[in-house]
Parts: structure tokens; C-alpha cells; sequence
């Protein structure tokens, strides 16, 4: 298959060589519908805002002392560059996007400020530039994130080059990737990043110049961790993920982004050397994680202590961290194992998080974050952080790593939505727009309608064809129970390995009707969650509901609400986001005597009786885009 292009390409870009069963296709163009808006908003609002929020913070100004050319004192957390450069990726994918004079005025004077603090040997990073007496560099790996800094920096530079922009970035990225390279391997320095992410940096920074340094010291992180070689500061070896060898480990443990990036990098390792080794390490992680580990919104990360992944089924609502960054990173892992392997599983846990963990971490206007996702908040809860979700949303954070991560996930987005194989192409991803890919037969473009995550309907027609034979195929989502699929409106397709397939001689004016019928559902907990135990939550398609306190009669408590079996009804949303559909349900409001103390005998029942509502749920990446109030995901049975 000839895979030259002159299309911008992604994030993820596996040499030819590479092992794996798909490779990403050409953009996805999104012109309508749910993700138009959300990215439209990502570019006209919340990319804008990054600069502003950068000054403010001091991210810019550590630039400028590092360059020396600026007086004070250092301001942030030691991995403050980080957040410029996920700003500066961010801006690179979308002016391949779409060329913007507005973002380029942003974008150019950052990327030279950069350059400009970037010392003789490539070295750069202005906490410790700022701070000499803080040498030899890489002395503090385990929370020092030198090496953290620097993969976010290198993924800047090639989102630059493969978006059409500047190469000044790569310059920089290579200088120091260089430089790397002389302090650490298996006959130099013996040490791995405290924060991991330099792993898919390197490896895609191998991918776009060939430098096979960078692969290999890629390969000597991944396969030096577990070896327990950070100095243990505030955590065990287990919140590195230092505890164990990467191909001996079965579950995520730890610090959930750093578990994640980890296991992104080594999945990106095992695709360029050929290890299946380490790819079956990889999937039997990923599926205990899914199995136990995972919330019902994609969302990761159980704790608050650590901001780790707890005990298999340790998955309380109210406690959830669910950091943004955590979602993000998935979805990152979730890809590179889609690639290695065609399995659409893969595809529909990058759905669930993207519609619901990562979404919601930003508002509907743009203009605020989220750091924790819980599935539960209550009026009356204790605000111990800034990061508390009862605060609602903030313009920005002291560790201010999730709002980056948010723009440059959305406006990297559309990269994921399409994928080839040697036979045919593979839509993973829904939303209205048009795409290119390159088929067995040649180059072929696609035009898909749809009102998805709203409505199941997708029509695709074909625009152009190269004449020859292949397969196109639609991913059968796996909260679909009856897809369906029709071909120029006279052959039926059955779903086969989760896929709509159908294989022909494509011409222009070909069309295939999907039908994914979505009603809304009642979801059960695992009986081994039993934080949960008891409990139902509501979904549709693949968006996850929830009952949020502004939608509550008058003196109604949601923390008295149970939901007793029954209909449930669909309704238009007013005031949240275009054409947005929230499920109407019958409940019943506890009444409950008050007393002396929180425990009753048996003979003394708490409930004395109810009250019935009406209630509406509304999907959850919406919540907390009202009043700040009550929240909840998961409502006992009545």
C-alpha cells in the first residue's frame, strides 16, 4: 500500500516497518455536529485563552530567566514548561486544522522563546537552568520531570512539522534528544523518568527523523523500568510502577497518568521493534484495567492519595479522582493498542472516555476546567482542594497540566477517527465530515452524515473511488446491541468481528446506512464494586447520565432519590449544548426521619415513607456547567 501523502499527519505515525495491524489514515475532516462544536469552541475559546493563563502563571517568564534575559524568582511547579509545550502542540495541530493568523501570532513568538532558553549542550529546562545549584541535571529523576518536560516538548515539535508549521522546534528537540542520549543507556546512566512520557515522545521522534538513538533510549526506559531504580521519595515503587518489569506486570498500579503514559510509550517500543512480548504484557494489562479498574465513564484512578488506581473493583463515586490527564492518557494507550492489534474494544473505550472522561473536564463555553471527574459530588461535601469538583470548574490550576492536555486531545481528535488496513478502511470514530484514506486500490474519499452521539443514524457516502476492490468497514459499538447496515439501500450487512463490512468495487454515489438504535438503558454495578452495590446509572449510545441538583424540584435532596423500575423517556435539552438529549425518569424521594444519631436499630427504620418525581437526566460531561450543586452517577434501587 503506497502510504505517501501530503495530508497533515497525527500524533501517531508507525514507521513502515512497524508492526501492527492498522495504520492511521489520512485527517478526518469534522464539519458538523457534536465534535464541530466542541472543537470549534477548542479553537475560537480555549486555545486562545493558553497564552493569557501561561503569563499568569509564570510558565513564560521561567523561559525568559532561563534565557537570561528576565529578572525574579522561578514561578510554578518544577514541570511548569510542560504546559507551554502542550499549548504549543495543541497549536500546531490546529493550524493543520486550518491555517490560523491568530493562533500563528501566538504560536511563533512562544516557539522562538523556547528555542531561545535552550542551552549550549541541547539541554533545557528552566526550573533546574533556573536553579544551578541544583546540578548535576537528571540528579533528581524521581520528581525532578526533566524527562517528563522533555517528551512534552519533543511531541510539540513533531505536531509542528507534521501540521505543515515551523521545524525550529524539531531543531531544539533533536539538539536535546542528542544530548539524552549521552547520559542515559545500559553502558551510560542507569535511571528512568519518576514521570514517564519521554517513552512515545522518543519513539515518534524517531519517527519522523529516523534517528535510532531515540528508539533505542526509548526501548532502555521502558525496558529499565520495574528495576527499582528511583530513590523512593513520598511513595513506594509501585506509584513509579518501579516495582516491577513492564512485561512481568498485569494491571496499571500507581500514579494512573504516569501508569498510562508508561504503557503508551511501551506499546509504541513493541509496534517499531516487532516485540509481541511485550504487546501481550501490554493487553493483559489493558484488559484488567478495563475489567477492574475502569469507571463507567472511561474515567481512571480511584484515589486521591497518590492520584492512583486502587484495588481491583476499588471504584467508589464519590472518592473518584478521575484526573482529566488520566482519561486523556488512556485514550493515548487505548489508540497505539488499536493499531498493534485491529481490536475494536480498543475503539469503543476510546469512545466512552473521549465523550465522557475527557470532555468533561472542560465547560461548555471553554472557559473552565476540570481536574477530578467524580460520579458523585453532594451539596453538603467538604472542599479540601482546589481540585475539589464541588468548587465547580476553575479558569486554571497551580498544577495546571489538564487544561493543555484538553486542547491538544481536541484538537488533535479528528487523527483518530479513521484507520487502513491491507484490507480496506476502518471507521472508528463518528461525527459529520469527510475523510481521505488510502485504500488496497488507491486513494478514495468519504463523506459521512450523522447526529451521533445524539441519535445512531450514520450515512456515508462514497465521493470518490479508485475503481478497484476493498473493504470499508464501520466499528459495531459494543453498547449497541442491534447494529445494522445497508449497502445503495438493497444489501443488508450483519455485524462480523465487531464490524459493518462491506467489500466491493466502490464508485461515487455508493452509500452505506448504519443503524445503531440507542435506547436509553439501565447499567447494573458489578456486585464487587460495592460502593456501588445495589445501584443503577442510566445510559444511551455512548454517553453516560447523570442527575445533577438544578434539575431537582424545590426542596428536593438528591442524596434521598431512588430509582424504582420503569420507562425511561428522551428529552430535548435546552441551555446545555446544540441538540443535546437528556432521558426523563420517574424516582422517589426518601422521607427520612432526622435523629440523635447517624445509626438506627433494626426496629427503628429510617425511611418513613416518599415522595414521587419526575426526574431528567442529563449527560455528564455536561454537568457543572449551571449552578454548583449535588451530582450523581450511580442511584440505588428503589
Amino acid at each position: 500500500m503506497d502510504e505517501s501523502r501530503d495530508e497533515p499527519r497525527g500524533p501517531v505515525e508507525p514507521t513502515a516497518s512497524a508492526a501492527g495491524a492498522l495504520r492511521p489514515s489520512w485527517r478526518y475532516r469534522v464539519s458538523g455536529g457534536f465534535w464541530e462544536e466542541r472543537m470549534r469552541v477548542n479553537r475560537e475559546v480555549t486555545i486562545p485563552l493558553g497564552p493569557e493563563r501561561l503569563e499568569e502563571a509564570g510558565n513564560l517568564e521561567n523561559f525568559r530567566l532561563a534565557a537570561g534575559g528576565g529578572s525574579g524568582p522561578y514561578q510554578g511547579p518544577v514541570f511548569s514548561d510542560s504546559d507551554v509545550y502542550k499549548w504549543l502542540e495543541a497549536a500546531a495541530w490546529e493550524q493543520g486544522r486550518e491555517p490560523s493568523p491568530t493562533l500563528a501570532g501566538l504560536q511563533a513568538p512562544m516557539t522562538r522563546l523556547v528555542a531561545s532558553a535552550q542551552a549550549p549542550d541541547g539541554y533545557l529546562n528552566t526550573f533546574y537552568q533556573c536553579h544551578p545549584e541544583r546540578d548535576p541535571h537528571f540528579s533528581e529523576l524521581t520528581f525532578g520531570h526533566e524527562l517528563y518536560c522533555a517528551g512534552h516538548l519533543f511531541q510539540a515539535a513533531v505536531a509542528a512539522v507534521r501540521s505543515g508549521g515551523s521545524t525550529e522546534l524539531l531543531g531544539v528537540s533533536g539538539r536535546f534528544a542528542s544530548h539524552l542520549a549521552t547520559v542515559f543507556g545500559p553502558d551510560r546512566r542507569q535511571g528512568v523518568p519518576g514521570h514517564p512520557e519521554v517513552e512515545m515522545a522518543l519513539v515518534e521522534l524517531y519517527r519522523e527523523g529516523g534517528d535510532a538513538r531515540c528508539l533505542e533510549l526509548a526501548r532502555y526506559f521502558v525496558d529499565a523500568r520495574g528495576n527499582r531504580l528511583l530513590p523512593l521519595e513520598r511513595f513506594d515503587s509501585p506509584y513509579f510502577q518501579d516495582h516491577l518489569p513492564v512485561r512481568k506486570a498485569t494491571t496499571p498500579e500507581g500514579h494512573a497518568v504516569r501508569a498510562l503514559y508508561l504503557a503508551a510509550g511501551a506499546a509504541d517500543v513493541a509496534a517499531e521493534t516487532g516485540d509481541a512480548t511485550l504487546l501481550d504484557s501490554l493487553r493483559v494489562q489493558w484488559d484488567n484495567m478495563v475489567a477492574s479498574k475502569t469507571y463507567l465513564t472511561g474515567g481512571l484512578g480511584s484515589r486521591w492519595e497518590g492520584e492512583a488506581f486502587g484495588d481491583p473493583f476499588e471504584l467508589p463515586p464519590d472518592l473518584a479522582y478521575c484526573e482529566t490527564c488520566a482519561a486523556i492518557a488512556s485514550v493515548m494507550w487505548s489508540w497505539r493498542m488499536l493499531l498493534a492489534t485491529g481490536d475494536p474494544s480498543f475503539a469503543d473505550l476510546i469512545e466512552r472516555t473521549m465523550f465522557n472522561a475527557v470532555i468533561a473536564g472542560v465547560s461548555l463555553d471553554g472557559t473552565r476546567f476540570a481536574y477530578v471527574n467524580p460520579l458523585q459530588v453532594r451539596s453538603t461535601g467538604e472542599q479540601v482542594s482546589e481540585r475539589s469538583a464541588g468548587y465547580g470548574r476553575r479558569a486554571w490550576f497551580g498544577c495546571a497540566c489538564c487544561p493543555a492536555n484538553v486542547m491538544r486531545t481536541l484538537s488533535s481528535w479528528e487523527h483518530y477517527f479513521v484507520t487502513v488496513s491491507p484490507a480496506g478502511v476502518q471507521l472508528q470514530q463518528f461525527g459529520t465530515g469527510t475523510f481521505s484514506a488510502m485504500t488496497p486500490a488507491g486513494p478514495a474519499t468519504l463523506l459521512v452524515n450523522t447526529d451521533y452521539p445524539w441519535d445512531g443514524e450514520l450515512d456515508i457516502e462514497v465521493l470518490d473511488a479508485p475503481g478497484g476492490s476493498w473493504e470499508l468497514s464501520v466499528r459495531a459499538p459494543g453498547w449497541c446491541r442491534e447494529p445494522t447496515g445497508r449497502l445503495n439501500g438493497r444489501e443488508d450487512l450483519e455485524p462480523t468481528g465487531g464490524y459493518l463490512r462491506a467489500t466491493r468495487a466502490w464508485v461515487p454515489g455508493d452509500r452505506l446506512e448504519v443503524r445503531l438504535p440507542m435506547p436509553a438503558r439501565r447499567t447494573s454495578a458489578d456486585p464487587r464494586v460495592d460502593a456501588v452495590r445495589g445501584c443503577v446509572a442510566l445510559e444511551r449510545g455512548p454517553l453516560v447520565y447523570c442527575f445533577e441538583g438544578a434539575d431537582l424540584p424545590g426542596g428536593a435532596d438528591l442524596e434521598r432519590v431512588v430509582l424504582p423500575e420503569g420507562p425511561l423517556g428522551t428529552r430535548a435539552l435546552a441551555g446545555l449544548t446544540a441538540g443535546a438529549v437528556g432521558l426523563g425518569v420517574d424516582a422517589l424521594s426518601l422521607d427520612i426521619e432526622t435523629s440523635d444519631g447517624l445509626y438506627k436499630t433494626p426496629s427503628d427504620p429510617t425511611p418513613t415513607g416518599s415522595t414521587e418525581l419526575r426526574l431528567t437526566a442529563i449527560p455528564y460531561f455536561a454537568w457543572g456547567n449551571r449552578d454548583i450543586g449535588a451530582m450523581r452517577v450511580w442511584v440505588p434501587r428503589a
